[in-house]
């Protein structure tokens, strides 16, 4: 029953997103939120996220030998290396998606054309769902 609600959300989520029209509403913010304040809510949320924690825990050990006499020194340079490349990483991805946020917005046929493949998207999902084994 679970999994045919599901197929029925996601078909409707495919039925909905093509439906819509006219150009995407992003409104600016009257008072954006100061940079420290959106830092520490993203370091927060990495913070408290379990599956962050899970990763560092089952990941970096196979990387740090036994013999080490510093295993948890090991672990936290390790750690600030793979956070120092996210963030780069991270860096990256907001810059590209700043520049294509200005491309989409101002064309409507790209926005047509985002709309028509998420509604595919969410449609293939659904008939995956539905196809699929218990």
């Amino acid at each position: 029953m679970i999994k045919y609600l599901g197929v029925a959300y996601l078909l409707y989520m495919a039925w909905r997103t093509l439906r819509e029209h006219g150009a995407l509403a992003v409104q600016a913010d009257p008072r954006p939120r100061p940079a420290l304040q959106v830092i520490l809510a993203a370091v927060l949320v990495n913070i408290l996220n379990p599956k962050l924690s899970i990763f560092f825990l089952a990941f970096l050990p196979q990387f740090v030998s036994a013999g080490e006499p510093q295993p948890i020194a090991a672990m936290v340079e390790l750690s600030t290396v793979f956070m120092l490349l996210t963030f780069a990483i991270f860096v990256g991805y907001g810059l590209c998606a700043a520049a294509a946020r200005s491309h989409v917005l101002a064309r409507p046929r790209v926005l047509t054309w985002l709309r028509r493949t998420f509604a595919g998207a969410f449609a293939a999902l659904g008939v995956k769902l539905a196809l699929a084994e218990p």
